[in-house]
């Protein structure tokens, strides 16, 4: 059953609060400050937090923002009352999801809460659907095409998403890391392009790209991409038709002087992004690996 936590020093704002949320077929639960409603959610999340601004100790402002920050999932409505507009239009700054004003809760309360439920609705068929996940494996063949790459990552990011993989930043990372590493299959794998070249002027790199990709054995060469979907991971593999490289002979992405270099920064943030990586012998093939964390260690401050 979907729980609203309504948090008032007010009792009688809680109980019309109530009335609307348990007309509706939900379960509410309440905290009369925001010390209290933090004890709430340590313990367990509410698919929606219903808030007045203006309470005693920590105010409602500040409760959006920790909540913002420890559960960025939980969909956020503030209650305001006359005169504090501007908190409202605040707290949508600060994260808040809608607001409603105290003076029209019975009137407004129920369609506002409908409204956000139905993205919550969403949210949870999406947890529930990943909950009967097995796995599934599909495969793709790219070539040196413009777009190839974006058009891979954008299902990528697509696929994740569908079964709530993992939170926003950390889908922004898992998608960065991909791009990467099929870039560099395509690229330096299949043209054989030195990374260096991207710091020479005039554009060099990006002109001995186009040239090769029309020239033999370049233009037959194609990268092969797997991914493997898991409830609790997911896993990248991707094969170039390049010579390979020694995959010991790689820096170390941590040494001061490779962090200032303007190129070669795609191994840092694959390994930064990823839980593992892993070359094969002859370095024509990498293995990323990306566990699913619990909405608590997503949502754990770094």
């Amino acid at each position: 059953m979907t729980t609203v936590l309504i948090v008032d020093d007010s009792s009688i704002d809680q109980r019309i609060a109530a009335e609307c949320v348990e007309k509706m077929g939900a379960q509410s639960e309440f905290a009369g400050d925001a010390q209290e409603a933090l004890q709430v959610i340590e313990e367990r999340l509410p698919d929606v937090l219903l808030t007045d601004l203006v309470m005693p100790g920590m105010s409602g402002m500040e409760l959006v923002a920790t909540i913002r920050e420890r559960a960025p999932a939980v969909p956020i409505i503030v209650m305001t009352g006359k005169g504090s507009e501007q908190a409202a239009i605040d707290a949508l700054k600060a994260g808040a999801t809608s607001y409603i004003s105290k003076a029209n809760l019975l009137r407004d309360l129920e369609d506002t809460l409908r409204s956000v439920l139905a993205v919550v609705s969403s949210r949870q068929a999406r947890e529930q659907i990943r909950g009967y996940l097995q796995g599934a494996e599909i495969q793709f063949i790219l070539d040196y095409q413009p777009g190839a790459t974006h058009a891979l990552v954008g299902f990528v990011q697509s696929l994740l998403e569908s079964v709530n993989f993992c939170s926003s930043s950390e889908l922004m990372q898992t998608c960065t890391a991909v791009s990467e590493v099929v870039t560099n299959a395509l690229e330096h794998g299949n043209l054989e392009l030195d990374s260096a070249l991207r710091c020479e002027p005039d554009n060099v790199y990006r002109k001995l790209a186009i040239e090769r990709a029309g020239m033999e054995p370049y233009r037959s060469r194609r990268a092969y991409v797997t991914i493997r979907l898991e409830a609790e991971q997911v896993t990248f593999r991707v094969r170039d038709e390049g010579p390979g490289f020694d995959p010991g002979s790689l820096p170390d992405p941590t040494d001061p002087e490779f962090l200032t270099r303007p190129c070669g920064r795609g191994i840092l943030l694959v390994q930064t992004f990823m839980d593992e990586v892993h070359f094969n012998d002859i370095g024509n093939e990498v293995t990323l690996i990306k566990r699913r964390r619990t909405p608590v260690e997503s949502a754990a401050p770094c």
